[in-house]
C-alpha cells in the first residue's frame, strides 16, 4: 500500500527552529520558489512516522525479491497528482550502479521517494545538502544509504591502484572504510560495503539539519546492503 502524505509550509521560523539556519533562508525562498514554501495542504492517509516509512520500504523490497511487485504510483493519474507537488516518504543514498534502481527495488512509483545517487553511495557536501532538503523541505521520514554487493568503486578503493579523472575524489571517500576493514574476516569487498554504508550514515549525522530531525522523531537515518543475485535488502547496523 502506497503512503501519500501532507504537503508542507515552511516558515523562516521553522528553518530556524530545524537548525537550519546556515542554509540561508533567502537562498531557500529565491531558489526553492514559493511553490515549495507555501504548498496546497492534500489530505493524509496514514499518519506516518520514520518507523511506518521504513517498514513501507522493506514491505516494498519484499514483494520486489519475491516476484510479487504492485508497481503502485505508476499510473497517468499520479503523474497529474505528482505534478502539482511532490511528498515523498523516503530519502535514498544509493549507488549509482545501474542494477540497483530504487524505485524498482522498493516497488514504488512517481512522487515515493527522493533519490540521490553516486558511485560508491558516498555523503558529499551536494549530496548532504539534497537530503537535508528532502527531509526538512519536502518531508521525509527515513534516509536509507543502500550499498550493494560486488560494487564496484567499493572493489577499486579496495585495489588503491591509480585511476583517471575524478574518479579518485570517489574512492578517497571510501579508503577510509578500506583501513578499517583489513583485520577483519570475510569477503573483503561485503566488509568494506557495510563499513562504508555505516560511515555515510556517520557523515549525515553529523549534520546540523538532519541531526536535529532525528531528536525530534521526525526523521530515521539506516543503511541498507542489496544483494544483486537475490534484489535483496537487508538492514546494516
Amino acid at each position: 500500500m502506497s503512503i501519500r502524505h501532507p504537503q508542507i509550509s515552511l516558515s523562516r521560523r521553522s528553518l530556524f527552529k530545524f537548525g537550519a539556519g546556515a542554509i540561508g533562508t533567502g537562498v531557500l525562498t529565491a531558489g526553492l520558489g514559493s511553490n515549495l514554501l507555501a504548498a496546497e495542504k492534500t489530505p493524509v492517509e496514514e499518519d506516518i512516522t520514520p518507523d511506518k516509512a521504513l517498514q513501507e520500504l522493506l514491505d516494498g523490497n519484499e514483494r520486489f525479491a519475491k516476484r510479487k511487485r504492485r508497481n503502485p504510483d505508476q499510473s497517468y493519474s499520479r503523474l497529474v497528482e505528482v505534478a502539482k507537488g511532490q511528498k515523498p516518504f523516503a530519502s535514498i543514498l544509493g549507488c549509482a550502479d545501474s542494477r540497483v534502481p530504487s524505485e524498482i527495488v522498493f516497488d514504488q512509483g512517481l512522487g515515493d521517494l527522493f533519490v540521490c545517487r553516486i558511485a560508491g553511495n558516498i555523503a558529499t557536501t551536494q549530496q548532504i545538502g539534497s537530503l537535508e532538503f528532502g527531509s526538512l523541505v519536502l518531508g521525509t521520514k527515513v534516509i536509507m544509504v543502500v550499498g550493494h554487493e560486488r560494487c564496484g568503486a567499493i572493489q577499486a578503493a579496495i585495489k588503491g591502484a591509480p585511476v583517471p579523472g575524478n574518479i579518485g575524489s570517489l574512492l578517497e571517500a571510501i579508503k577510509p572504510s578500506v583501513e578499517s576493514s583489513k583485520d577483519k574476516s570475510g569477503d573483503m569487498v561485503e566488509t568494506v560495503c557495510k563499513a562504508n554504508i555505516l560511515a555515510q550514515i556517520q557523515k549525515l549525522k553529523s549534520s546540523s539539519v538532519l541531526s536535529e530531525l532525528i531528536k525530534a522523531e521526525k526523521l530515521k537515518i539506516v543503511g541498507g546492503y542489496y544483494d544483486l543475485d537475490t534484489g535483496e535488502i537487508s538492514i546494516v547496523s
